[in-house]
């Protein structure tokens, strides 16, 4: 079972199996929720461009989390990617795995729990598709090719999403006072794309989606599918409940956007919980990552004899390998 999709025998379960049962302290059922807390909500249509700075900026630094509206997207090409992974989901396991099998490098793959290289305390209750998707079109030739349209859907949708991206990491970077375009080029060049397939589960209290993590990339933004509730945001030792918003995206600071502003901005401990319903949840994950030789460091602009570096200097590859290896608990590592 466990070398199985979640999705291929989720519908047997009375109960959750035990290597899915999570420790005491993690289980969701135990946590305190901060429901009079909401993720800030910020429109990116409005005319006041200072105004919108400032919002990004204060939301970054108290919640490392918003969503955005009137973001220039279109809702045809937002519902379209939502379908198509969705098809992609609902395909028998074989012909899923066979279609994410192409590429040799494994830049293209489909996994069940955390994916990562270290042994987790407990697996995670999803299933994720995930590939590269550069403006290049690179790597195309790997992404699957079913459901029917697949490549011409997600390849609209990433499109936009990469100038939707680079328009707020624009914003924060004249925020932080590093100029308009500090972030373009290596800084944002490799972004990936991840669906993830959240099947119903049986006891929800019990087991988690996705652990409690900072992301270790940029920036990402995040498609909630409608109806579901089950992201949350951890603040001051309680979690917000991100609920979905129509045509929305959630926006959160990657690690690396911590380092680079030295602790200003905050990449925060998030986590999915699962649901007991009958309707499976379906989230899509752009996340905005540099090359793996990009030198990730504290903004010198940002330094100062009263500001100097809490954070060391390391490749983009160096700090991925330590979240591969290590866990969501990587942070320590980078600290001086």
């Amino acid at each position: 079972m466990e070398n199985k999709l979640v999705s291929s025998w989720y519908n047997l379960q009375t109960s959750v199996p035990s290597s899915y049962v999570q420790p005491p302290e993690r289980r969701p059922g135990n946590a305190v929720l901060a429901t009079d807390l909401k993720i800030p909500v910020i429109d990116l249509g409005g005319e006041d461009r200072d105004a919108i700075i400032r919002n990004i900026i204060k939301s970054s630094e108290e919640y490392g989390f918003f969503q955005v509206i009137n973001h220039g997207v279109g809702e045809e090409v937002v519902e379209g990617a939502m379908r198509i992974f969705k098809e992609f989901h609902a395909m028998p396991m074989e012909e899923k795995i066979r279609e994410s099998s192409k590429d040799p490098n494994k830049s293209c793959k489909l996994y069940t729990s955390s994916g990562r290289n270290c042994q987790d305390v407990a697996r995670y209750w999803k299933d994720s598709l995930q590939h590269l998707c550069p403006p290049s079109g690179q790597f195309r030739e790997f992404w699957p090719q079913k459901p029917d349209g697949y490549r011409n859907v997600i390849e609209k949708y990433t499109e936009e999403l990469s100038k939707l991206g680079q328009k707020i990491l624009d914003l924060i970077s004249e925020g932080l006072g590093l100029g308009p375009k500090y972030f373009d080029g290596d800084f944002s060049s490799d972004p990936l794309v991840i669906s993830h397939h959240y099947p119903p589960c049986p006891e929800p209290s019990l087991t988690l989606g996705t652990s409690s993590h900072k992301d270790p990339n940029i920036l990402t933004i995040l498609l909630q599918q409608e109806g579901i509730t089950a992201l949350q945001v951890r603040k001051n030792e309680a979690w917000i409940p991100v609920e979905p918003i129509p045509n929305a995206f959630v926006v959160n600071m990657g690690f690396m956007l911590q380092i680079i502003s030295n602790g200003r901005l905050i990449g925060a401990e998030h986590r999915v919980v699962t649901n007991s319903g009958t309707v499976a949840r379906h989230t899509i994950a752009y996340f905005i990552n540099p090359t793996k030789e990009t030198l990730i460091e504290p903004a010198k602009p940002l330094l100062s004899a009263n500001s100097p570096p809490i954070y060391k200097s390391m490749t983009f590859g160096e700090v991925l390998g330590y979240f591969m290896n290590k866990g969501p608990y990587f942070e320590p590592e980078m600290r001086l």
